[in-house]
């Protein structure tokens, strides 16, 4: 009886390493990105419920556009304060460190967005992700090891877009709070 409980003490035991161990590996080879589960896209997008009018939300969206894009104008394509809507899109370099300590370019990304404000509410999207290239590459073939075009720097590459769409998103979800009101001092 006791040498059934330690082996199934063991088996439980060996059952968890391994799992861990695999679930370890699943994370280091697969970078978190989210995927859209009915497009199959990498798609950033949230609901944020927040203080604040449609247009009180338009205005702080422009303003933040206006402070993260060098040439603001060129990125919107749609800029509707009606409908509550801005939609652009934009680009960013990805690179990596090279032993010298310099750093080494990867590629281009190219984004699309959509900005939709209600009243006390707004979603942000974040979708269609390409490798600007010759012929544009989505980046979802990052994720398919079995693409031919897959090779072992995807992974890293996918780390480096989610770090910048993660600060990306910060930022706006920052400039969309409410201005702090200032109190006057009773002197």
């Amino acid at each position: 009886m006791k040498y059934h409980t330690l082996s199934l003490y063991l088996s439980v035991v060996l059952a968890g390493l391994t799992m861990t161990a695999g679930a370890q590996t699943a994370a280091s080879v697969s970078p978190s990105v989210p995927v859209d589960s009915i497009t199959e896209t990498i798609t950033y997008t949230g609901v944020v419920h927040e203080q604040g009018t449609k247009n009180d939300f338009y205005n702080r969206a422009v303003a933040w556009i206006n402070k993260t894009y060098p040439n603001p104008s060129a990125v919107t394509t749609v800029r509707d304060p009606l409908s509550g809507k801005i939609e652009g899109g934009h680009r960013f370099k990805i690179y990596t460190d090279v032993e010298d300590g310099t750093k080494m370019e990867w590629g281009t990304i190219l984004y699309s967005f959509k900005l939709e404000f209600k009243e006390g509410r707004y979603k942000y999207t974040f979708d269609h992700f390409l490798l600007n290239a010759p012929s544009k590459f989505p980046l979802e073939r990052w994720l398919d090891k079995k693409d031919p075009a897959y090779n072992s720097t995807c992974d890293a590459k996918l780390v480096k877009v989610n770090d910048a769409m993660t600060e990306l998103i910060d930022g706006l979800k920052e400039a969309m709070k409410p201005p702090k009101v200032r109190k006057e001092e009773d002197w």
